[in-house]
């Protein structure tokens, strides 16, 4: 259940942990075929940080950023976001803890096709019932390099446009954490590290906590640090990453994997 505090009422404060996770498990499927993705993952990120997840196909990248967002339940263990534990309350209450709490970036956009730059933009104050800015949300935009865009659709802008478009509704509610699941995989190169940069900026200029999902040690050497995992345990940390480190550690992933970091 959300956590409370003394008077009974969620605790909204700040908390030193953006997000906390402790034995989290995850199976799919029961008996012969069934497929564990998350063995006992327990982690702890600290607010304002930038945190990439990296492994193989079949770590349990996704379903860690899903368990982790709220978008999917473990069957065992705890998520704590903000604050905030995230097991055991109905989906109304999860769905309107996202809304005002946590951002996401995804891969492939998830753009509303027939809304504008700016109402897609909008779109989550609009579905958690908060007062729209509408001068805010264009210096956002501009900020992002969208100002000149604010009417198109989504298929008249390119692939790191509506990146672009992904991040800033992400960052419209004011999120505790913004979660990114391959947010460069369908980019080109200099698309990829214009949305990186904003992800950065995100941290360093507006205090967010970012965690994102990626096979690339490229885009993984933006972040402050890279979270490993193999067979859905966590098999290490690497503070201030490098291209070069990261790719090194993935071709030697299997080995050592340990129960945590």
């Amino acid at each position: 259940m959300f956590r409370r505090n003394r008077r009974g009422t969620a605790d909204a404060g700040p908390a030193p942990e953006a997000l906390r996770l402790v034995k989290v498990s995850r199976t799919y499927g029961s008996d012969d075929s069934a497929v564990t993705a998350l063995d006992g993952v327990t982690l702890s990120l600290a607010r304002g940080t930038f945190t990439a997840v990296m492994g193989p196909s079949g770590s349990g990248k996704s379903t860690l950023l899903q368990c982790a967002a709220g978008l999917d339940r473990p069957d065992r263990g705890i998520v704590v976001v903000d604050g905030t534990e995230m097991t055991g309350d109905g989906e109304a209450a999860l769905t309107r803890f996202r809304r005002e709490r946590i951002g996401f970036v995804f891969q492939q956009y998830n753009l509303l096709p027939t809304l504008t730059v700016a109402q897609n933009t909008i779109l989550p104050l609009k579905l958690a019932g908060r007062r729209v800015d509408r001068r805010r949300v264009k210096e956002m935009l501009t900020a992002v390099g969208l100002g000149d865009r604010l009417g198109h659709r989504p298929d008249q802008l390119s692939g790191g446009q509506r990146q672009r478009v992904a991040i800033a509704r992400a960052l419209v509610t004011e999120p505790r954490v913004i979660f990114a699941d391959e947010p460069t995989g369908a980019l080109d190169t200099r698309s990829a590290r214009e949305v990186l940069e904003l992800l950065r900026d995100a941290v360093r200029t507006h205090g967010r906590t970012v965690v994102m999902v990626t096979h690339d040690p490229v885009a993984a050497s933006y972040a402050d640090s890279v979270v490993f995992l193999a067979d859905g345990r966590l098999a290490g940390e690497m503070p201030a990453p490098t291209v070069d480190a990261v790719a090194e550690r993935l071709a030697h992933l299997g080995d050592g994997v340990t129960a945590g970091v």
